[in-house]
């Protein structure tokens, strides 16, 4: 199909992730202040979406902390920012197995599988206008990992996401991805059109060459918004391949350590270099108002 160049475009900055980062880099956010203050620094260096996981303030473990997810999600909304909260319900699905022989004797300390409702508890406290839905499991970069998202969980906590008023991000790492989304919006627990993140480059999903991008975007349907994004050394080449494919992009610490060779990156370094790129192929960076209205968002206090 021929390509559609996105005129204007929104920024997602994934500020943290769950990732083994904390060590490598001294910019990787680990307490609820230091990932809302990088999330805020982000917003007014242009991203319109921050993107935010938790981690434990004194190892840098990914955490479901509650009062973490509410610190950040409180920091942010009484910034001097407008920015659109999208928090991630990805953790919880975590299934480490055991050795070959003897698989069932799974790993406790990697392993995390929680209840649907669970998985979305902090959703419902802290009320962000976005949060993520990964739309299918796979194996997951290391040997043992799986990550757990059934067609019966995934189903489970799409109504609740609806129901709360919360815009799901589907997490599409792969082809089938996109099939299942599809269904369940045709099965009415998604409303459309739908909001997709095309996930490249992560093992052991989509591979981040372009004929596999291409296949990803092409089984977008048309009235859907997605962003995309690569990892490591390719996140600004997506930020441009996206862009021209007729999305928008996602940057930041989550998804790649390095502004430059031996350069660590900043949160904020990252999304001032996605909208230069943006802005130099003759595209406007719209900020979080126009993402609302464009996605159909509510803002919504916290729960008290």
């Amino acid at each position: 199909m021929p390509l559609s160049m996105n005129r204007d475009v929104f920024i997602t900055c994934a500020v943290t992730g769950s990732g083994g980062t904390q060590d490598r880099s001294p910019h990787v956010p680990r307490s609820p202040k230091q990932i809302a203050d990088s999330a805020i620094a982000a917003a007014k260096a242009g991203a319109a979406i921050v993107h935010c996981h938790v981690r434990d303030p004194e190892t840098g473990a990914p955490s479901r902390n509650l009062a973490y997810y509410r610190e950040v999600t409180d920091r942010i909304r009484d910034a001097d920012v407008d920015v659109v909260l999208n928090l991630t319900a990805g953790m919880g699905g975590d299934m480490v197995f055991g050795p070959t022989e003897n698989p069932m004797a799974l790993n406790k300390d990697g392993t995390d599988m929680v209840g649907a409702t669970e998985r979305v508890a902090h959703v419902a406290d802290c009320l962000p206008e976005i949060c993520t839905l990964d739309c299918g499991t796979m194996n997951f970069a290391e040997a043992d990992y799986v990550m757990t998202n059934t067609p019966g969980m995934l189903t489970a906590m799409g109504r609740m996401m609806t129901a709360l008023g919360v815009k799901p991000e589907i997490e599409a790492f792969d082809t089938g991805h996109l099939w299942y989304a599809k269904q369940l919006v045709k099965d009415g627990v998604l409303d459309s059109p739908a909001l997709v993140q095309l996930c490249m480059g992560v093992p052991w999903g989509a591979p981040d060459d372009l004929n596999t991008f291409m296949a990803m975007v092409n089984n977008v349907p048309d009235d859907w918004t997605f962003s995309a994004f690569g990892l490591g050394r390719n996140q600004m080449a997506y930020v441009a391949a996206s862009v021209l494919a007729g999305g928008n992009v996602r940057v930041g610490l989550e998804d790649n350590l390095w502004l430059g060779k031996g350069e660590l990156a900043q949160n904020w370094q990252l999304v001032e270099r996605a909208g230069n790129i943006v802005e130099n192929m003759g595209a406007r960076v719209i900020g979080a108002a126009e993402v609302r209205e464009k996605l159909g968002l509510v803002k919504q206090a916290p729960r008290a």
